[in-house]
């Protein structure tokens, strides 16, 4: 069997881990594969830049058509990022019957189920292992491992940047944008960081996911999303004494005719698996009706943990084409022909139990008139917390509710805002407890 030749295009932190990996495991994977992946070519707009490691003469170029074009490459591994020309080089490649490999979850959120379909069409693969959790192998897990389970649900810590900003607040009492910054210095989030910290990669990751669990079309638009920049040291304190920790989550949960999609801060009980899943690590539960809960635990970002799981594709990908038989298992886990539309839940109609922290002025009569605008929406109150006054002369009075609906919950919300006594917008956490009484 001859050589499987690759092509990658991006040269940048992933790029140069799936080319380290190619080059110094090559007997390895020779050995595992029963023949070479021979890297022909990485193409990179600067190849001037110092990459740390050495590449034969003609393999690093700076034009990607010569990869796209070039009859002899098998496997093409785009790790450029974005959504413009990463998607214009995808479809080339597809069209050009080449496989392609990627890590990039912002496109197959956004644009997949178009790559998806003519990937399917020139019969070639789109293997996405790396673009939902790093190293942890989640894609294989759900379309392969757990094929024969009914996905009811899953719930991950899928963002490494906010996870690690979290855990500096809890350990260390650090403010939001001090452990932002720390994060930036170890180089865990970007210098603009909006897409993390405001749960939109958690959500990217999160359509991708609920496609491949559910058999229904990826539906990025749809998803609930809000990020971590409002939590607080003082709600991180009061989440510990009710016998949580919060985490930035990407939940989803299968009601049949509709999905649960969202990404958002939750407090999780302390002895939940994922609350002991700290400083940059990814996590996901997921429990299917005949497995149970299973747990997958891992780097979720960084140089060589993403380029591993980029290699576990391309070698799929190498597999099939010494069996010959392409397409074996369907790009997004169920034949086209069986993937539906499937509505995903609006969060105004979601049930689960709140954390509520108000600002009030120390006056008599206020948590009476607050209890009460709550029972009026229906929502029971389950336990209160009030600490000493603050410097500006208000009381941060806490409560915890049983499941309520997230719309009757704004609800009141909106209506407590309108007392003279309370002149601060409220904070609101999910709680994601099983165990909460219903």
């Amino acid at each position: 069997m001859k050589d499987i030749n690759i092509g990658i295009l991006g040269c940048g932190i992933v790029g140069t881990g799936v080319a380290k990996l190619l080059m110094e495991n090559h007997a390895l994977l020779k050995s595992r594969i029963g023949t070479g992946l021979n890297l022909k070519y990485v193409a990179d707009l600067d190849t001037h830049t110092p990459r740390g490691i050495t590449f034969k003469e003609g393999v690093f170029i700076s034009d990607a058509s010569r990869v796209l074009n070039d009859p002899d490459i098998d496997i093409v591994v785009e790790l450029i990022g974005g959504k413009t020309i990463a998607q214009t080089l995808t479809l080339q490649a597809f069209e050009n019957k080449k496989h392609v490999v990627t890590a990039n979850k912002a496109l197959i959120a956004s644009h997949g189920n178009e790559l998806v379909k003519t990937a399917t069409a020139n019969q070639v693969e789109y293997a996405f292992e790396a673009s939902c959790g790093g190293c942890m192998p989640v894609v294989k897990s759900i379309r392969e491992s757990l094929v024969g389970n009914y996905i009811q649900s899953f719930t991950g810590i899928l963002n490494g940047t906010c996870n690690y900003i979290l855990t500096k607040i809890s350990k260390e009492g650090c403010p939001f944008e001090e452990a932002l910054k720390e994060a930036q210095a170890k180089g865990y989030a970007e210098a603009d960081p909006f897409l993390d910290v405001e749960g939109h990669d958690s959500a990217h990751k999160l359509a991708i996911l609920a496609a491949l669990a559910y058999g229904m079309k990826i539906n990025l638009t749809d998803i609930h999303v809000e990020g971590i920049s409002h939590i607080t040291p003082m709600d991180i304190e009061f989440a510990k004494e009710f016998g949580y920790c919060i985490k930035l989550l990407a939940i989803s949960k299968n009601e049949g005719d509709t999905v649960e999609a969202r990404v958002h801060p939750a407090m999780i009980p302390l002895d939940s698996p994922l609350a002991h899943v700290d400083k940059a690590m990814n996590a996901i539960t997921i429990d299917g009706d005949a497995s149970g809960q299973t747990m997958l635990y891992g780097a979720g970002a960084g140089m060589m943990p993403t380029a591993s799981a980029v290699i576990s594709d391309i070698v799929d990908i190498a597999r099939d084409i010494i069996s010959g038989c392409g397409q074996r298992v369907p790009i997004l886990s169920y034949p086209a022909d069986n993937i539906k539309r499937i509505a995903i839940k609006p969060v105004s109609e979601i049930k689960t139990g709140y954390y509520i922290r108000l600002a009030a002025l120390d006056q008599p009569g206020v948590l009476s008139r607050v209890s009460g605008i709550l029972a009026d929406h229906g929502i029971s109150i389950k336990s209160v917390h009030q600490k000493g006054r603050r410097s500006n002369g208000t009381v941060p009075i806490v409560m915890t509710t049983h499941i309520a609906r997230e719309k009757d919950v704004q609800d009141a919300l909106a209506k407590i805002s309108t007392l003279d006594s309370i002149p601060e917008n409220s904070i609101i956490i999910r709680i994601e407890d099983k165990h909460n009484d219903q």
